[in-house]
């Protein structure tokens, strides 16, 4: 068996940029020229998922979710692309994350989903961000950003426990804590909301049992004086299979992405995926039938093999097990089997007796090739795990390069 590699890259710019428009260098899978590891991520996707989820979810206003720099997608391309097909406002997890936002350009609004700490109230303020309160210690500390920073009205949500048991005020103390933000006079209530904890199981009648309870509170609430502006409970989940978790706005993650918060609700709006990760064959050889490849010798040849060496490995957020659980990639438009343990920076793949894989072939490892599609609901599946947790591994050694968007 003979195996063709492909020569190594030209230094010269002219050269490259030829060998990227043919396809048949490095360059022709992205990333830098010295590594083609890369993440693509198509915005033209996003703002088809948020026309497509405000079309079902109307008239809630919907708000984007972009924390854990957008599940991994790029928070702040991510956030453009959102906000200019109609998404009201951002969602985040962190100060910081919000500060990385309006560092970009970003004016929009953006709501914190949790308390900041209390050495964070300042740079909440200065950043104008809207936050997350449910004690009193926060809607303290936030008052005294408030008043320190001349002119600064802040927006502030209160968030009641409905059940998640994860953060948010008791039902019973939501009256107390809303009036003390309406009391304040450098504060003022924006929302009040939740969150389901089994959304994704359309079948549980515990999201209808915390709706309950939200309304309940929410009823108390205006029954002690205080307006509530705008209510919200529902996260991807909510939105796609929950009409009565809808209310005045909802709050899309995943499915901003193209992708099902759980596979029983996959189809219910027609997703586009978003994400789409690459990288390129860098060695090719033959192993001998008999032998074992990778870390532990875990996969053995059973006649002479071709097997892909690829650059990416557990380092990028490609799990370790995925070869033990039958992960595959594409190379060529056909399914490759990985060959052995996943290692920190590489991965081989069995290419049976195909000849023709070469040095410089593209190997997509999520996304589409051909007719052949890997998706990010598959690696899940294979792991045991979600594909939020899939998307948000992806490590920082992983550009992410966007495509389309305005």
């Amino acid at each position: 068996m003979t195996v063709e590699t492909r020569p190594t890259q030209s230094a010269d710019p002219a050269d490259q940029a030829a060998s990227s428009r043919s396809g048949r260098d490095w360059p022709a899978a992205g990333g830098s020229p010295l590594r083609p590891t890369r993440i693509e991520v198509d915005l033209d996707a996003v703002a088809e998922n948020v026309r497509a989820l405000r079309a079902h979810v109307g008239p809630a206003a919907l708000w984007a979710v972009v924390k854990a720099d957008g599940y991994g997608h790029g928070a702040v391309a991510v956030a453009h692309a959102a906000l200019a097909v109609g998404a009201e406002g951002l969602a985040v997890a962190l100060v910081e994350e919000a500060e990385a936002v309006r560092a970009a350009g970003i004016d929009a609004p953006v709501m914190l989903l949790s308390e900041p700490p209390p050495d964070g109230a300042d740079r909440a303020v200065a950043a104008g961000v809207e936050p997350t309160v449910y004690s009193a210690a926060a809607i303290a500390a936030l008052g005294r950003a408030a008043d320190r920073q001349p002119g600064a009205l802040l927006a502030v949500h209160l968030k009641v426990d409905t059940g998640m048991h994860r953060v948010g005020a008791q039902p019973t103390e939501a009256p107390g804590l809303a009036a003390a933000i309406h009391a304040h006079p450098r504060l003022t209530l924006a929302s009040v909301w939740t969150h389901l904890a089994v959304a994704d199981e359309p079948e549980s009648e515990f999201t209808t049992e915390q709706l309950v309870r939200f309304h309940a509170a929410c009823a108390a609430i205006e029954a002690s004086g205080v307006q509530i502006p705008c209510r919200h409970a529902a996260n991807s989940a909510g939105a796609l299979a929950h009409p009565a978790a809808r209310l005045d706005r909802v709050r899309i993650g995943i499915a901003l992405y193209g992708i099902a918060p759980a596979p029983t609700l996959a189809g219910i709006v027609e997703l586009q995926p978003a994400l789409r990760l690459t990288s390129s064959v860098s060695h090719v050889k033959v192993v001998a039938a008999g032998e074992a490849v990778s870390y532990g010798q875990h996969h053995r040849v059973e006649r002479d093999t071709v097997i892909a060496t690829v650059p990416i490995g557990y380092a990028d957020g490609l799990r370790r097990s995925l070869a033990a659980a039958g992960g595959q990639v594409l190379i060529g438009g056909r399914r490759r089997l990985l060959a052995g343990t996943v290692t920190m920076d590489q991965v081989t793949v069995d290419c049976d007796d195909d000849g023709a894989v070469r040095r410089g072939d593209e190997v997509v490892l999520i996304g589409r090739q051909g007719e052949e599609e890997i998706s990010v609901e598959e690696w899940a599946e294979r792991l045991g795990t979600i594909g939020y947790e899939i998307t948000c591994g992806l490590g920082p050694r992983l550009p992410r390069h966007s495509v389309g968007g305005t």
